[in-house]
């Protein structure tokens, strides 16, 4: 199969490495020209995708977007006969206008927590001096980082309002300002999520429990991820109440592609947090380690609605990122950290391998080296019967890994183990 993969920094880099691995034709186009190096010397590449639609099509390929953005040019191409993974024009509003993306999940029925919309941070001042709650900052559109966002801690405001001072002092972008403050939430957070095939989700959906801060203990910077514990069991409750919902507006929008929820959930119900409408980093990776199929079986029978479910492995699985300095910035990283080598000891074995997900890396002269913009070097998974034995697993295959000054979380999946499970299975979402 014939497989052109589209995207802004090669994100899917281990998923392409995959299909080529298992026999696929697979070229890779990546927009962002300090990206273009990641995974250099391992996957072909494509200057211009829209110059291969032609090469795609003419074997029935298959075209994978991994990056919010490309909605509309997805929603032609379905037109036009292409077999397309990814999202649609409406995915990209769920989830980068998050005030469009509670609006759909209330209209469908799905009780939401009160969101604020600004678009200039006076006014978001002026709100939250006169309310004095605590809140949580979330900017939209596909430019802006997650180190960006803040989650409010103090109960009256008082440290939103010195970050929305610094931000307007600090603001240096041609557009409008434009963000949300969202009521803050207690609770145990879960993300539910699936592959949609245009008309229905494929089962079984899944649960995912991410760690997004740098350190462990949740401490330092909103990363995006450093981690996550995900099980392809026990969603369905959770699954129904939530994401089931949205299956009217994607099937209005020709949306087909995996998709996931991100939810707070406690002694008062769920409360939907935000839309990723398309695969998450490292979640595509981590899911994969719970696959008894191959990704070409998944992807193509989601975009040829070839079936109601495909098979999946029981119990857990963790992923881990491996990062080096300055990540989650970019500033400083060809100076610290860009092309020092990766090497591996001398006990990993075929099935370590396989847990091994490369990300911002190359070949050169024969060896890996690192190579992209941030430093977010690879992600190892574990899977196991339970999170214990999954967490195990994975640990012993990160330090099978050596990258100078490399670093990562040693925690991933223990708030699940020490309340997360607990409280979950006492609010009746886990049996």
């Amino acid at each position: 199969m014939r497989v052109l993969g589209v995207g802004n920094h090669n994100d899917l880099g281990d998923l392409y490495l995959r299909l080529a691995a298992d026999g696929h034709d697979v070229r890779v186009h990546i927009a962002d020209a300090e990206s273009r190096d990641i995974l250099e010397g391992m996957v072909p590449r494509s200057a211009d995708w829209r110059a291969d639609l032609g090469w795609v099509k003419e074997k029935a390929g298959l075209l994978v977007f991994e990056s919010t953005g490309f909605g509309e040019e997805q929603d032609a191409l379905r037109r036009d006969g292409f077999r397309v993974f990814g999202g649609s024009a409406v995915g990209d509003r769920l989830e980068l206008d998050r005030t469009f993306g509670q609006d759909a999940l209330a209209e469908a029925g799905v009780r939401t927590a009160a969101m604020h919309a600004f678009h200039g941070f006076d006014e978001a001042l002026a709100f939250v001096t006169r309310t004095s709650r605590r809140y949580v900052l979330k900017f939209n559109g596909k430019g802006f980082a997650s180190t960006r966002n803040y989650v409010g801690v103090l109960d009256d405001g008082a440290d939103m309002l010195a970050v929305l001072r610094t931000q307007r002092a600090s603001w240096r972008y041609a557009e409008t300002p434009d963000f949300v403050l969202m009521d803050h939430v207690k609770g145990v957070e879960v993300g539910v999520g699936g592959f949609f095939d245009g008309e229905k989700f494929l089962g079984p959906a899944n649960l995912d429990w991410e760690h997004k801060r740098f350190f462990p203990g949740d401490l330092g910077e909103l990363t995006g991820e450093m981690g996550t514990l995900v099980s392809y069991r026990g969603a369905d409750r959770l699954f129904k109440a939530t994401l089931a919902h949205a299956v009217p507006l994607l099937q209005s929008s020709g949306y087909v592609g995996y998709i996931n929820l991100n939810l707070l959930v406690n002694d008062d119900g769920v409360w939907p947090l935000e839309f990723t409408c398309r695969f998450g980093y490292p979640g595509f990776a981590i899911l994969g380690a719970l696959h008894a199929e191959p990704w070409d079986a998944i992807l193509t029978r989601v975009v040829d609605r070839g079936g109601p479910s495909f098979a999946t492995h029981e119990g857990f699985a963790v992923g881990v990122v491996l990062t080096v300095p300055p990540f989650p910035y970019a500033d400083g990283y060809e100076r610290l950290s860009k092309g020092m080598p990766v090497t591996f000891r001398h006990d990993l074995t075929a099935d370590d391998k396989d847990h091994l997900h490369y990300g911002e890396m190359r070949l050169d002269r024969g060896g890996l080296v690192l190579a992209g913009q941030v430093g977010y070097a690879m992600v190892v998974t574990g899977r196991g019967a339970g999170v214990r034995e999954a967490q195990s697993r994975a640990y012993a295959v990160a330090k099978k890994v050596v990258i100078p000054n490399m670093r990562y979380r040693t925690d991933i999946g223990d708030g699940f183990e020490r309340a997360g499970r607990s409280e979950m299975r006492r609010l009746g979402w886990l049996q």
